[in-house]
């Protein structure tokens, strides 16, 4: 097991790891940019580095000044969190290259899910479904007609490198296909350096579906069941389920059993999350996130396992330990994201925060690493804690949930806690009754 760990990122995924490594024993390095010099990680871990100015490409993303402060305090180990260089094939490939262990996936898969293109072409050889569309990259837009024509509108054309929805536009006639064909070049181009761009059927009503899975270095896969991610805003998730209101356990079994078998056969090592889309019954492959997740904890919750000890054990080496007959699933699971946002219409609200107060109580779980008198930057993602219930059963995870929202307070920045409460009470919601286009229905109503 490795004896000081350096963690490669900020706010509450880095004081989620710095808990685990304490829990087994570990030292934690601690980087941080000029404006989180007063960050809750920076005051825990055991030491910690100042890495640069304010902007993520100059500290967060700066890979020399990660790998020096490695160096100087004697770190063996990197955990990359999620974001950031946590999918970035170089970066962990330099990790490895200097003598320390990338605390993920090979840099080799890295690389080739994060090509989506790759990976769909990957996954279906080895016996995944997918969303009915191109073959590979599309050469040109009298390509893109043919494939439109063969698997019939509406469709989508989506960047093949990048994600959080930049890149990707529906087309929901031929007429609009050329304008969706520049549209997504130009932005892929823009976000990301690369216009190579696929087409996918446009499913109309399909829920966000996704497996998490942990795999060691000695070829033994398992799942942990599933998350529901439908409530999306922009592509971006906003609430998270485990399990999914909309699934059977047959169903679950069945998609569990064809990932961990394709993923076994690819050596898949490290934690690592197959998504797809899922309607009338059918699982379509959409893309595989090679990190840790940022709703991990309602996995954790409903599988009593620490998935980021598991992150570390593996890492080091070890075996999983358990077969998939050992994993059990217990209750119901729901996390809110809290953003420093304004709940009408999704503007940062940075600042400093003059009360915290974090619910309590059974079955309730805050990841955050806010305290009373923090000033909440503007330089980075605007989620600022997690909210995470766990009950015996959905209906009253939800109960427990909106008394935990009733409880949190957080004041001097705007966040999204209202929003949350609106959807609790939401009838559709109450029922399970949702997809990947409800959320973005729901805040368009008057309310």
């Amino acid at each position: 097991m490795f004896s000081k760990i350096l963690i490669a990122n900020r706010g509450e995924i880095a004081l989620r790891i710095l808990r685990a490594c304490r829990e087994l024993g570990i030292k934690t390095v601690a980087v941080h940019s000029t404006a989180d010099e007063d960050a809750m990680h920076v005051r825990l871990a055991d030491e910690a580095v100042c890495i640069g100015p304010p902007a993520s490409r100059d500290s967060y993303l700066n890979v020399a000044a990660i790998l020096s402060a490695a160096t100087i305090t004697g770190a063996e180990a990197i955990h990359p969190g999620y974001g950031f260089l946590s999918e970035n094939a170089d970066f962990a490939e330099t990790v490895e290259a200097h003598g320390l262990t990338f605390i993920g996936p090979t840099a080799e898969h890295i690389r080739m899910m994060g090509d989506k293109i790759t990976a769909k072409t990957t996954m279906q050889m080895l016996g995944v479904p997918l969303v009915p569309g191109s073959d590979g990259e599309l050469t040109s837009l009298e390509e893109a007609r043919e494939v439109a024509d063969k698997v019939g509108y509406p469709v989508l054309i989506k960047a093949a490198a990048g994600g959080g929805g930049r890149g990707m536009k529906v087309a929901q006639t031929a007429d609009d296909l050329e304008d969706a064909w520049k549209m997504a070049r130009a932005e892929a181009r823009a976000a990301f350096g690369n216009d190579a761009v696929y087409l996918e059927k446009y499913m109309d009503r399909p829920r966000h579906i996704e497996l998490q899975i942990l795999g060691d270095n000695y070829g033994n896969v398992v799942h942990f069941g599933e998350r529901d991610c439908s409530l999306q805003r922009r592509h971006q998730k906003l609430l998270e389920e485990a399990g999914s209101p909309a699934l059977t356990a047959e169903q679950r079994d069945a998609i569990g059993q064809t990932a961990t078998q394709a993923l076994s056969k690819m050596g898949y090592r490290n934690a690592g999350t197959l998504e797809f889309l899922y309607q009338d019954g059918q699982f379509c492959f959409i893309e595989m996130n090679t990190r840790l997740q940022v709703e991990h904890p309602v996995t954790e919750m409903v599988c009593d396992v620490d998935l980021v000890r598991e992150q570390i054990r593996l890492a080091a080496g070890e075996q999983l330990g358990y077969t998939q007959k050992d994993i059990s699933f217990s209750g119901h699971a729901i996390e809110c994201r809290i953003n420093a946002e304004d709940p009408d219409n999704f503007t940062p609200c940075p600042g400093t925060v003059a009360v915290y107060h974090p619910p309590g109580g059974l079955g309730v779980r805050v990841d955050s690493a806010l305290y009373t008198g923090y000033r909440v930057p503007p330089f980075y993602d605007s989620m600022i804690a997690k909210l995470i219930v766990h009950a015996p059963t959905r209906e009253q995870a939800i109960a427990r949930m909106q008394r935990a929202l009733d409880e949190f307070v957080v004041e001097g920045i705007k966040t999204v806690i209202p929003l949350h409460r609106r959807i609790l009470e939401d009838p559709e919601f109450q029922k399970g009754d949702y997809t990947i286009h409800w959320l973005e229905q729901f805040t368009a109503k008057p309310h």
